[in-house]
């Protein structure tokens, strides 16, 4: 029985990695309606974030290295969300209301992304650094002088092109300068160590052992899930994101700057997929197809919760955690020995990782037949546009 509750608590601790990711996308899912398939990716960069500055701080060692996990997790946050924050600027905002097309391009930066984890060095950086110089300054160079002509555009895209050639260029010249083109992590997975105040236990309840990696970050869940909460309700930049999620149309006519909500928004979005992915380093190692991993599960609490809806994505979250840890461990198993032969089978069939998810799969199909909606279905204007 001590397995089966110790199950219960990994299992919460999964959830509550779910509930970061998808509160984010919840969040941009419900206000803009773009189904973001590079959200995994982001919380891929917080986890990879972690790990930079835990090789920053290692050098320094004793007290200081202890206290490199607060500054990665803010660091993860910051960095991912100016990520975001960009990515809806620059791409997210031209395709608004079309979902298909938005669909594929957020497919093919969460790619990018993680064949640029895989292949990113030093020489890499300095070429996207001069295409992005480059392209920028010239840009602005041609808005000046033909910025009111039809040919802008389309000599702005050459522009573009050409600093893209170069960018290659320079990459290429430092090809053979093996300091500069080693990749910095490469394909394979990342360890993390984590700081000795989150190793150990933390205490003991009716015998169980309680982790303290697995009870930080259910804290840690709660914690950044009651700012949120805060943030949304009380704070004028979420009250402001509450009025454009029930009426955008309204909520322009009033003044309220909907441009800089979207991008408010994403970065919120993005930033605790960020801290998601740093607290994922906690739980194991990690590589460029994290975000992969965890996409698919963090669209099924949205579905099963209820779009746009906190509560929901809290209680999906952490029912899917509990699932995939107590049935994929098998834990059933040893914490009720006489079960019928019947469901013993049936318990066997799905006592792996694979097949938990699959079994979370049926759940959610056999759930939405009864409340297509969620458990939570999201009320108001934005309901009927």
């Amino acid at each position: 029985m001590e397995l089966f509750f110790s199950q219960i608590l990994d299992g919460l601790s999964i959830g509550s990695v779910l509930l970061l990711t998808a509160t984010g996308l919840a969040i941009v899912f419900g206000l803009m309606g773009v189904i973001n398939l590079a959200h995994g990716e982001f919380m891929m960069l917080g986890a990879y974030i972690t790990f930079v500055v835990q090789n920053l701080f290692r050098p320094m060692g004793g007290l200081v290295f202890e206290l490199y996990f607060p500054v990665a997790l803010v660091a993860a946050f910051f960095v991912t969300a100016i990520f975001g924050v960009v990515l809806e600027r620059t791409l997210i905002r031209k395709l608004y209301g079309r979902p298909l097309e938005t669909l594929l391009a957020t497919w093919g930066v969460s790619l990018i992304l993680i064949q640029l984890i895989r292949s990113i060095s030093t020489s890499m950086v300095i070429g996207i650094a001069a295409a992005v110089a480059i392209g920028f300054f010239g840009g602005q160079f041609l808005s000046k002088k033909i910025g009111d002509r039809p040919a802008f555009p389309y000599l702005n895209g050459v522009m573009w092109a050409a600093a893209v050639g170069i960018g290659l260029a320079v990459v290429n010249s430092f090809s053979s300068m093996r300091a500069l083109a080693s990749p910095w992590f490469g394909p394979r997975n990342i360890d993390v160590t984590a700081p000795k105040w989150l190793q150990g236990s933390w205490g003991v309840i009716g015998g169980i052992q309680l982790p303290g990696l697995r009870i930080f970050i259910i804290l840690l869940s709660a914690v950044l899930l009651l700012f949120v909460m805060w943030f949304l309700t009380k704070s004028v930049w979420g009250l402001r994101i509450r009025a454009v999620t029930q009426n955008r149309q309204m909520s322009n006519c009033l003044g309220i700057p909907t441009d800089s909500v979207d991008s408010i928004t994403f970065g919120l979005g993005s930033g605790l997929a960020g801290v998601a992915g740093c607290a994922i380093t906690l739980l194991g190692s990690v590589g460029p197809n994290l975000g992969a991993a965890y996409i698919v599960s963090c669209f099924m609490v949205i579905v099963l919760g209820g779009v746009g809806n906190l509560l929901g994505t809290v209680f999906a979250s952490l029912i899917l955690g509990i699932i995939q840890s107590v049935v994929g461990s098998g834990s059933l198993l040893t914490a009720f020995p006489g079960m019928p032969p019947a469901a013993k089978s049936v318990v066997e069939f799905f006592a792996t990782t694979s097949m938990s998810l699959v079994l979370v799969f049926i759940f959610i199909i056999a759930f939405l037949q009864f409340r297509p909606n969620g458990m939570f279905p999201q009320k108001g204007r934005s309901v009927d546009a």
